[in-house]
């Protein structure tokens, strides 16, 4: 039984049973007190403005933050390929306001119809590219130091190590080490020799051209982002629809768009000239499953340069046409018959070839014509044309892509085209609000039908058009030639082409070095076998700086290598499995 409190003396309570001395405490010993509060809390020193900039700086340089950046970049630019873009297609984005006026402007406060040149999308590229060279100056200054630095030196104990095994041999400790350290160097690792407590050692690693690809990578990605930038600046892209047969000259007024770099000068402009001689079209005719597919497309062009004679060129897809500065592609072709349009007393008042789009495969395509003058009211027209006919009655058809029976139906619509208001208007379409139909559709004359070389009277006494045959001289079963073709070129421009290549390389090249490369050392060790007089024991171990699955190969190649050169009398002593990470020494 206890009792709740206790009068005893300190001598007293010192001797518990049997005589025993309780060392439990000592007899000088005071219990501290407690504090009346007690907190818990860690007071952190104040950062100040120049501690928060340096935090910033730091996980702004951060290669965490680096890739999430980039990450951040990607996801950006989606915007970019769901909506047009005024700088690519504004014609694009005239249309999409037309289509959606009430998310339109909304959008348009957003900058997602200029996304690649919106506040946004420039403050995470600057900010990618600010995180990029904070990363790898740092990491280039330490990787020249350790260039420069020796071999670590060898752990007291290689058997703690991943890979791990040893060999027995009679030979002379001096003659093991230079053997080993002669046969590590030749395998291209930096060696070093270590001698602690009578014990010699071969220090060796390599890989580390591993972190000079990373460098590179990491680089060269800058070098990246520079030069797209200056050859955004400076650069331009233009694009105009060529005729055969007409000629296109290097200046800003002659291109049907043109996009320039926020930097571009007109003066920077090459004076050439380019015209389209012919634009052909291969198309498949044998395979019956693939009949009418095209096999190949081909620009002829002549181009002439100042003060030199013209020169015989061509264009085809993915072969673009390098002259003058700029690369030209071919984007994509069609028809474009030529039309004529004469008043009541057979003068004329318009002719030209009109490009029509193509619609299908099979290229029916659609295409305006607008006589503004000339005639008693201004008209327009909007034509369909069949390269080879597939119905002899409405609605028709092209049953074929090339030109086999050629036919061309035109609306016809009389009253204001809009253009003496001077509101601009696109070529390819035609307002019809304020204007009346007149032949076609639900008007009391059908839809002209021409085919080439044939003439039609307008509805009214208006006048006549004449679907023009490009190739008068041909025999008339034969429309082969009939029809002009156009071609759809695009000029691109970019001063930083061949700096955008180099850096591609050297991205490329750095990502394959640091991916394939192994970062490892190895050790080799000498100490006297206890247990026979005159044999040693030489270990050898590994250790990876990062995932390396060769490791225990190259670390028993070595050994095995290095044990039959010194004549090993004993088979290799067990070696250790390799643990599922690594550890260090």
């Amino acid at each position: 039984m206890t009792s709740s409190s206790d009068d005893r003396t300190p001598d007293e309570r010192a001797h518990d049973g049997d005589g025993e001395a309780n060392l439990a405490r000592p007899d000088d010993h005071v219990d501290s007190q407690a504090p009346a509060s007690v907190d818990d809390s860690v007071t952190s020193p104040k950062l100040g403005f120049v501690g928060w900039l340096r935090w910033f700086w730091r996980q702004l340089t951060s290669m965490r933050t680096a890739l999430f950046l980039l990450l951040l970049l990607a996801i950006a630019a989606v915007p970019g390929s769901l909506v047009p873009q005024r700088s690519s297609d504004p014609n694009g984005v005239t249309q999409y306001f037309r289509d959606n006026p009430h998310l339109a402007p909304f959008l348009d406060k957003l900058q997602a119809f200029d996304v690649y040149s919106s506040a946004w999308f420039s403050a995470i590229y600057l900010l990618l590219f600010i995180s990029l060279i904070g990363c790898v100056i740092p990491r280039t200054k330490h990787h020249l130091e350790a260039l420069r630095a020796k071999p670590p030196r060898t752990p007291a104990r290689l058997s703690r190590l991943d890979v791990h095994t040893e060999r027995t041999a009679n030979a002379d400790a001096d003659a093991a080490i230079e053997a080993a350290r002669s046969q590590l160097k030749s395998a291209g690792y930096r060696v070093a020799l270590f001698e602690s407590r009578g014990e010699k050692s071969v220090s060796a690693e390599r890989g580390y051209l591993r972190e000079t690809g990373n460098l590179i990578f990491h680089s060269a990605l800058v070098g990246m982002l520079i030069t797209v930038g200056f050859g955004s600046g400076w650069g331009f892209t233009g694009q105009r629809v060529l005729v055969e047969g007409q000629t296109f000259v290097n200046t800003l007024s002659a291109y049907d768009s043109f996009n320039p770099g926020r930097f571009f000068s007109p003066d920077a402009l090459d004076p050439y000239s380019l015209t389209l001689d012919d634009m052909s079209v291969t198309y498949e005719q044998k395979n019956a499953k693939a009949f009418g597919q095209p096999i190949d497309y081909l620009a002829s062009v002549s181009v002439s340069h100042q003060g030199q004679k013209p020169t015989k060129q061509r264009i085809k897809v993915n072969e673009p046409l390098r002259t003058g500065g700029t690369d030209i592609y071919l984007l994509g072709n069609g028809y474009a018959p030529t039309i004529t349009v004469k008043d009541p007393s057979g003068k004329v008042v318009f002719t030209d070839s009109i490009p029509f789009l193509p619609q299908d495969p099979q290229l029916t395509s659609i295409g305006i014509v607008k006589v503004p003058d000339g005639l008693a009211k201004q008209i327009g027209m909007i034509g369909l044309f069949y390269p080879t006919q597939g119905a002899k009655q409405p609605p028709f058809f092209s049953s074929y892509p090339d030109l086999e029976y050629p036919v061309l139906t035109m609306q016809v619509f009389e009253g204001d085209l809009g253009i003496d208001k001077g509101t601009p208007t696109s070529v390819y379409t035609l307002n019809t609000d304020t204007m009346t139909e007149i032949a076609g559709g639900k008007a009391a004359s059908k839809a002209l039908e021409l085919m080439p070389g044939q003439t039609q009277q307008l509805p009214n006494g208006l006048g006549s058009v004449t679907f023009e045959n490009a190739s008068p001289t041909a025999s008339t079963d034969d429309y082969s030639q009939s029809v002009s073709r156009f071609a759809s070129l695009d000029f691109h421009h970019d001063p930083t082409q061949g700096w955008v290549a180099l850096f591609a390389a050297l991205i490329l090249g750095g990502l394959i070095v640091s991916l394939f490369i192994p970062r490892r050392r190895i050790w080799v060790k000498v100490r006297a076998d206890e247990g026979r007089d005159g044999a040693l024991i030489i270990e050898y171990a590994g250790l990876a700086r990062g995932e390396d699955p060769g490791l225990k190969a190259a670390v028993t190649a070595v050994a095995d290598r290095h044990a039959a050169g010194l004549g090993a009398s004993a088979p290799p002593a067990a070696e250790k499995p390799v643990p599922e990470k690594n550890s260090e020494a």
